[in-house]
This record gives structure tokens, sequence and C-alpha cells, in this order.
């Protein structure tokens, strides 16, 4: 049984019919990537995983448990967390209260001082800033204050989406090295990204959306070989 199974996904906004039919898996301990253009649907896909957004119809099971209406808050609690697109940190806050928001679903306060330690410790320049407020920083140090507060509560898999989105190049790459340490720790990654070169040099699987539908499932590598994908998101 795959730790994360999507099946016969539709979701519609009004009368826009956004996701058509998709079915995707996971596997523990994967980093899993959604390719597409913009309006492809793959932010769509994540919200609908987390709860934030109802399907019309198909299910959503996590660890063999069906999350299909499952509200959002209790997702977080049994493993599964998001961090969304355009970043949302909480700009009023300090870099420390986001990340305590992160474990608002836990009460084990030595445990949360020892995780949000290990963040500091994966995200250096978080601890540099801890007592910064959150809108003050980079949008580099904003992705990485997301993906960390997405950590802190201890998820078995996590949903990342756009992590490069306006980013330098050099914190670009410095969020990556990221992401697959927060793989080999054994944390599972669905990954959506623009940035296909390098989401598929860490992923192991992908898959093609366009316009609401899975159109094309590989191996990474395979989807680099593919020229297709390599016309379409790889510059040729």
């Amino acid at each position: 049984m795959s730790q994360l199974s999507v099946e016969g996904l539709d979701v519609f906004y009004g009368a826009v019919h956004a996701l058509k039919g998709v079915s995707i898996h996971a596997e523990a301990g994967e980093i899993v990537t959604l390719l597409g253009a913009n309006g492809a649907g793959k932010t769509t896909l994540l919200r609908t995983i987390s709860g934030l957004v109802p399907p019309k119809a198909g299910r959503v099971h996590f660890e063999g448990r069906d999350i299909t209406r499952v509200p959002a808050h209790e997702i977080v609690a049994l493993g599964l967390s998001q961090a969304p697109e355009g970043r949302m940190v909480f700009a009023n806050l300090s870099v420390e209260d986001n990340l305590e928001l992160g474990a608002y679903r836990r009460r084990d306060r030595a445990g949360i001082r020892e995780d949000r330690d290990a963040m500091f410790a994966l995200f250096p320049r978080l601890l540099e800033r801890r007592r910064q407020l959150a809108g003050t920083l980079s949008g580099g140090e904003q992705q990485m204050l997301a993906i960390a507060r997405a950590l802190m509560s201890r998820p078995r898999l996590v949903l990342l989406d756009e992590p490069s989105l306006g980013i330098a190049p050099l914190l670009v790459r410095d969020i990556f090295r990221n992401i697959a340490e927060i793989n080999r720790r054994g944390v599972t990654v669905v990954l959506v990204e623009q940035n296909a070169h390098m989401a598929l040099s860490i992923a192991g699987r992908g898959y093609v959306l366009e316009t609401g539908r899975v159109v094309l499932e590989d191996a990474a590598a395979k989807l680099v070989a593919n020229d297709q994908v390599r016309a379409a998101y790889l510059g040729g």
C-alpha cells in the first residue's frame, strides 16, 4: 500500500474543472515531483490532498486511511503537512513564533524545543534571525521558514509548493539541498516546482500535469530524457 494514494480526483472552482480524474501515489521515503505549466492543477492537487479544497469525486488515502473529507487541521495531526505556495509566513510574528505555530497540534514541550533546535541546525539563517519578524526576512529566508514550520508538526509526508518561486539562484540551491536532507531523514516529499531541472535532480519519480490531467508518469531520469518533457520544461 502506498503511503499516499490519490484516486480519480475531480475538483471544480465554480464552473471551472480544475482537476480531471487525477490519480497519483507516493511511497514512503520517496521524493515525487509534479511538473506542469501555470494553471495545470498542481497547487489545486496539493490543496485537495491537504483538505483545503473539497473534491467533487475521487479519494485521498494516507497510510491506509481515507482522508478525503478529513478537516485540514486533523490531516496535519495525522502526519501530513504542507508548505504553501507564496510561503504565507505570519509576517508580524517572529521566526521563533512561526515555528511554534507549526507545532500547534503538539503538547510535548521538550520535543517541540528539540525540533525547533533541529530546524535551526538545518536552516542556520533562521537561527541568526530567530527573534526577527518574519515579514522582514528575504524571500529565500521566508521559504526556509515555511518549510521549517511545516516540519514542526513532525510530518511523515510533506507537500512543498513552489519552494524556489521568486528566490535568488544561490538560495535555491541551498533550499533543494535542504529538501534532499529532509528526505534522507525519513520524510516523504511531494514537490510542486517550476524549476524542473532542480526538481528532477532530487526526485525519484515525477508526474506531468496538463490542464488538470496527469499526462505522464515516469522515473525522474526517464523524464529528463523524454523529448517532450525536455522541450516543454527543460529548455530543449
